[in-house]
């Protein structure tokens, strides 16, 4: 008989519990600890979700407007920056100076029934785009697994989610308007302003703020999501396949167990159904705590993973799409994902693998393996490349250096860009060499922003 989500987590606590020879490891101190209090400046202290950034700006702006916002950023002096929803883990946000964030600018706009096109305030979270757009008939062609970000967020650093038909986010913008350094707006498409927008669809927020969004959307549609488990040996022979042949597709590796935890999506007309649905944050969890108590020894760890994982039984959800796509997350975690081609790609997972478990790196998060179409916007990471996208995660409580120094390596050796809001050690000019048009976009960037007003310092490090 099969078990379910809940009875892996119960018995593969309780089975590691009974292997365990040394005591639970206490938990490291919480990163996101109350700063001391700062003698030479009063403020509120901005940190990103994972607390892996932070800063305490001089001004923390939220207008309730699009001519607020002009306003403020024409006033305002030295770098300004925009926020969202904190989920990029490099330091695109950090200023001393002014954030703004547009989450009283939110909302669908308008929208175009024949051209199936909607207008989205670039403040608007993922997560509150999917219900006005199903009233209105449509969809957004695909998502992010995490749908918290902000819709403008997603489009600066080229956010994605799985399928191999499928493109980054910034490959459904048909326009984008932007407020500029002098605080004017401007509007930039296909036909007008073509260059700006090429620039313009992942930009890290350096051209000015986005504000408005034109998504080239889908009728609404629903979506049968299966997830299942399978060895890893399976998984990999089938993989591209699986890719192929599924609307979506991905896979999560459970460290030191040999098996995998599949997810596929096709569309379809059943009625709304689901098997049952268990937390999967709690799985996380509980995955630290085999870690913890096991991480000793390999082969341990390895028997007590693989003999609570084997019978799990298939899950299925049929929903709307928006419901389908996201997974809450709610254990926090530092991240690290490159953008491989995608012949290079399986190759790779199986060096990084046999690097963590060889070496037994400590990390119990589950590698995440995605597919995503290739493109020409300029500074995406999916630049003329189908990509095979491995995220490599670390608990944020725990230090991510020494797991991600090990790994990266075998990212860059196999072709990997880094995702522009995933941690990584390159330079400017390492950048340059993965965009053939990166002297265009420094060049639009200059001509919108001659004054840097929108360069905090980890962007002067790379268009400066």
């Amino acid at each position: 008989m099969g078990f379910s989500r809940r009875q892996f987590i119960n018995s593969i606590a309780i089975g590691s519990a009974s292997l365990a020879a040394a005591p639970i490891s206490s938990v490291a101190r919480t990163l996101l600890q109350t700063a001391a209090p700062s003698t030479k400046k009063i403020g509120v202290r901005w940190r990103n979700w994972s607390g892996s950034q932070e800063c305490l700006p001089t001004h923390r702006l939220a207008p309730k407007d699009i001519p607020a916002l002009q306003t403020a950023i024409a006033e305002a002096q030295g770098t300004v920056r925009a926020v969202g929803a904190g989920h990029s883990f490099t330091a695109l946000v950090p200023t001393d100076d002014t954030i703004i964030s547009l989450g009283r600018i939110t909302g669908v706009a308008d929208h175009d029934t024949d051209k199936v096109q909607a207008t989205i305030y670039a403040g608007t979270r993922v997560a509150d785009i999917g219900q006005p757009l199903e009233d209105i008939g449509q969809a957004l062609i695909n998502q992010p697994d995490i749908d918290e970000q902000t819709l403008g967020g997603c489009l600066a650093t080229a956010t994605h989610g799985t399928g191999a038909g499928l493109g980054c986010m910034s490959s459904y913008a048909a326009g984008i308007e932007l407020v500029t350094a002098s605080g004017d707006t401007l509007w930039c498409d296909r036909e007008q302003n073509p260059e700006i927008f090429a620039a313009a669809q992942v930009s890290l927020g350096s051209l000015g703020m986005v504000t408005k969004v034109c998504m080239q959307n889908q009728p609404s549609y629903r979506l049968r999501r299966e997830s299942w488990v399978a060895p890893l040996e399976e998984v990999l022979e089938q993989a591209s396949a699986l890719a192929d042949a599924n609307r979506n597709f991905e896979f999560y590796y459970i460290p030191f167990s040999g098996m995998c935890m599949a997810d596929s999506h096709q569309t379809t007309t059943e009625e709304v159904f689901s098997t049952e649905r268990e937390d999967t944050n709690e799985a996380v969890m509980t995955l630290k705590s085999v870690r913890d108590w096991l991480g000793w020894s390999p082969k341990l760890r390895q028997f007590a993973l693989q003999g609570a994982m084997e019978d799990i039984e298939r899950e299925v959800v049929v929903e709307s799409s928006w419901r389908n796509y996201a997974s809450e997350r709610n254990v926090r975690f530092n991240e690290m994902e490159y953008h491989l081609p995608r012949e290079a790609g399986l190759k790779a997972f199986a060096e990084i693998r046999r690097t963590i478990e060889d070496n037994n790196l400590d990390v119990f998060f589950p590698i995440e393996v995605r597919f995503v179409k290739g493109d020409s916007i300029w500074l995406s990471p999916f630049y003329k490349q189908e990509s095979v996208s491995i995220a490599i995660h670390r608990y944020f409580e725990e230090d991510h250096r020494p797991l991600f120094q090990a790994i990266e390596p075998i990212m860059r050796k196999y072709g990997g860009r880094p995702h522009w809001g995933k941690l990584n050690k390159l330079q400017g000019q390492e950048f340059a060499e993965f965009y053939p048009r990166w002297q265009d976009f420094l060049a639009v960037r200059r001509e919108l922003d001659p004054t840097g007003k929108f360069l905090n310092p980890y962007l002067k490090s790379l268009f400066a």
